[in-house]
């Protein structure tokens, strides 16, 4: 299973109303930190599919979610589970960093 892509459109249906706790990357085509843990992500939600599900959400393209939530800096990772922000993750990290903050969060 790989990301989904989310927009501004479908962020409450695939995000907030999902089944799963659901991990938002905010990113941009101009951001090397961005495109730095993009195979990170693409490794976990192979890894991690069954627990959660791993988005990624193009701040240019769709700027009104991360105006909602605050972003201001990214990479910024957002966690929700039942609806509600669990956790935030801003800047690239490693990817046992990134498992180790989703396994405390969910």
């Amino acid at each position: 299973m790989t990301t989904k892509n989310i927009t501004d459109e479908n962020f409450e249906t695939e995000v907030l109303k999902g089944s799963k706790p659901t991990l938002v990357d905010f990113w941009a085509e101009w951001c090397g930190p961005c495109k730095q843990i993009g195979p990170i992500l693409e490794e976990i939600s192979d890894e991690m599919s069954s627990e959660i599900v791993i988005a990624k959400h193009n701040i240019d393209e769709h700027p009104n979610q991360p105006t909602k939530y605050g972003v201001r800096g990214i990479p910024t990772m957002l966690l929700f589970k039942d609806g509600e922000l669990k956790a935030t993750k801003i800047g690239a990290t490693t990817k046992s960093n990134i498992v180790s903050w989703i396994k405390e969060n969910i």
